[in-house]
């Protein structure tokens, strides 16, 4: 439900754009300047704001119950660096803050043998701060009146300012870690909307984690961590970008 409303959000903020979109003559943005479109331009600036939902995909060691994952809705906001190759290919540096939270949920299968451990110690709170710095590439179709559609790609990293990475407690003393630096491949899609003023552009973009996350506690066999074999996060952004 939570992807499915993000996808809402993404397509309720092209229809509010669609009186432009369809106009007969073309919108110059950016008129009040003077300088008319500044597609053509070889280094361009903007910012986003974005939601994002970020989850875990856990790979485990033995065949028991999948560790469940309550994701909440999070925020981003950043920078823009645009670099022109030709009509239709961009290189991009997007910058950013990324803000969010998920919640793990564990089975009581995970704690046989651990008579001294109470209901608390089923779920444990992930949260997650990253300074996020991805590189993508950007393909464009022709513009079409106001609008071009797009699709991107590419990888990034971010370091996550929450990991506990460096913390000497673990899930015994209550402490849930993950690494500092996490690296990544993205793919999305979006369009390109050329209002009278600048150019807005909602997209969406699916994030897939490249490395393991997950920092395992010192006791091999531990309930929280002894059974993961990989923990690799994996997201969706809705960004909403002005240029």
């Amino acid at each position: 439900m939570k992807y499915l409303s993000l996808l809402f959000i993404f397509f309720l903020s092209v229809h509010t754009c669609n009186a432009q979109l369809f106009n007969r003559e073309k919108v110059t943005y950016d008129a009040n300047s003077g300088r008319g479109s500044t597609d053509n331009n070889l280094l361009r600036w903007g910012y986003f704001l974005g939601i994002n939902s970020y989850d875990f995909n856990f790979d485990y060691n033995e065949d028991l119950r999948d560790i469940y994952v309550k994701k909440s809705a999070g925020f981003s906001v950043g920078l823009i660096g645009n670099l022109r190759l030709n009509d239709f290919i961009d290189f991009r540096l997007e910058p950013g803050l990324i803000i969010t939270n998920r919640e793990l949920y564990y089975s009581q299968t995970y704690f046989t043998g651990f008579p001294d451990l109470n209901n608390s110690d089923l779920t444990r709170e992930v949260k997650s701060t990253y300074i996020h710095i991805p590189l993508l590439v950007k393909f464009s179709t022709k513009r079409i009146n106001n609008f071009k559609p797009f699709i991107v790609g590419g990888f990034s990293t971010a370091l996550n300012l929450s990991s506990n990475e460096n913390n000497p407690d673990d899930n015994s003393n209550g402490q849930f870690r993950t690494k500092k630096n996490m690296f990544f491949y993205e793919l999305g899609f979006g369009i390109d909307l050329y209002l009278y003023n600048f150019k807005f552009t909602p997209s969406i973009r699916g994030l897939f984690a490249i490395n393991d996350e997950l920092i395992r506690d010192e006791d091999p066999n531990s309930p929280w961590t002894g059974n993961v074999a990989s923990m690799k996060t994996r997201g969706i952004f809705i960004n909403f970008t002005f240029q």
